[in-house]
């Protein structure tokens, strides 16, 4: 169908910036270091001071910036770290990957957040961090989880894969924890042309220690300190997100302009739609409605030429990868997945789509 309303269109977003991304590739052609060098040195400086940290690390992905964090941060075999139970696979596979044991926690049915509430009774002697999800693009009750953590003398680390540049009181997603994991593949808020991410720190020593956790280990050539990753974010991608950085804030206040038109004229008692605790602070990465007749609805889009998608329909505890996750009890997790749809929403959607989405939404029965 012509006249489908992609989900995310990339290729339009990315048009916007064709002739200087280009420009970019020419450079690190040109410069003849690809690995390691000055392009990712200033991207890594310019994010940092983006998100109020003081170091950024560029990494390979966002799964193993969530991993490197947790080593970095000396958490491994026997320490548990408390994890929302309706977040994507990745951050549990991060916490295993480190060797750790994931112990997910309900959200808040509200914001689908951690439920600062239910933290504590999931707290043990071998509990070490508490991994707060900022997500959907809205910065987790970190007041809360901070308070907890420091009661019980616990780490926190940021997954702010879906979080560029969202605030919480004031302060942006990356610097409210000891370390945050960022993702920049190519449908997030802040995307690449392929993998990448970042960790953000503000400890000297972390982040040295991270440097050479995703360098085999190593600060020096032929010196390894510790068992360490190929995980390092290229010169091409690096150049490719300053580009990209720019537009950042621009790109967020649009979809912040498309969910408050949804929130403004979806009108179906059917459909839920979501909530922002904070409204200038959320970076809507996703517009996430629910319905119990969820597939019903995706089908009706579909059938109007309108591309929705599912975040996510199986909770990692009911995933095959985590066997011994299955017995836990976690009803809100379990519902939500059968219920969340995420609506068309991007920086390059047009009012008139926005309005097509709505009219469809509203007509549907």
């Amino acid at each position: 169908m012509n006249n489908m309303i992609k989900f995310l269109d990339l290729l339009k977003i990315n048009q916007r910036d064709r002739a200087e991304m280009e420009g970019a590739v020419g450079r690190v052609l040109d410069s003849g270091w690809y690995i390691l060098g000055r392009e990712l040195e200033d991207f890594e400086a310019e994010f940092a001071a983006y998100c109020g940290v003081k170091y950024a690390i560029g990494v390979a992905n966002g799964l193993e910036a969530l991993k490197l964090a947790i080593q970095g941060l000396g958490l491994g075999a026997g320490d548990e770290i408390i994890v929302p139970a309706n977040t994507y696979i990745a951050s549990i596979l991060a916490i295993t990957q480190a060797q750790a044991t994931p112990v997910p926690a309900e959200p808040d049915p509200a914001t689908y957040n951690l439920n600062p509430a239910l933290i504590e009774e999931k707290i043990t002697a071998r509990t070490k961090a508490i991994m707060a999800v900022h997500l959907y693009g809205q910065a987790a009750p970190m007041a809360e989880i901070s308070a907890v953590a420091r009661k019980h003398n616990l780490k926190i680390i940021e997954d702010a894969a879906q979080a560029h540049g969202a605030l919480y009181q004031g302060r942006r997603a990356g610097a409210l924890g000891d370390a945050a994991g960022f993702s920049f593949y190519p449908s997030k808020n802040l995307g690449a042309l392929g993998d990448g991410g970042a960790v953000t720190v503000n400890d000297p020593q972390l982040a040295e220690k991270i440097r050479a956790l995703r360098n085999y280990g190593s600060r020096e050539k032929n010196v390894h300190l510790y068992q360490g990753l190929n995980s390092r974010l290229d010169e091409l991608q690096a150049a490719l997100l300053k580009v990209r950085l720019k537009r950042l804030d621009e790109d967020n206040a649009e979809r912040r302009r498309i969910a408050a038109f949804y929130r403004r004229h979806i009108h179906n008692e059917l459909v839920a739609l979501p909530e922002a605790a904070e409204e200038a602070a959320h970076v809507w990465h996703l517009f996430v409605v629910r319905t119990q007749r969820r597939d019903e609805l995706k089908r009706h889009l579909a059938e109007r030429g309108i591309e929705a998608q599912v975040h996510y329909p199986v909770p990692p505890h009911r995933q095959a990868a985590y066997p011994e996750l299955s017995g836990l009890c976690l009803p809100l997790a379990e519902k939500l997945a059968n219920e969340v749809l995420s609506l068309p929403i991007s920086p390059v959607l047009t009012e008139a789509e926005a309005v097509r989405v709505c009219e469809v939404v509203n007509e549907w029965r």
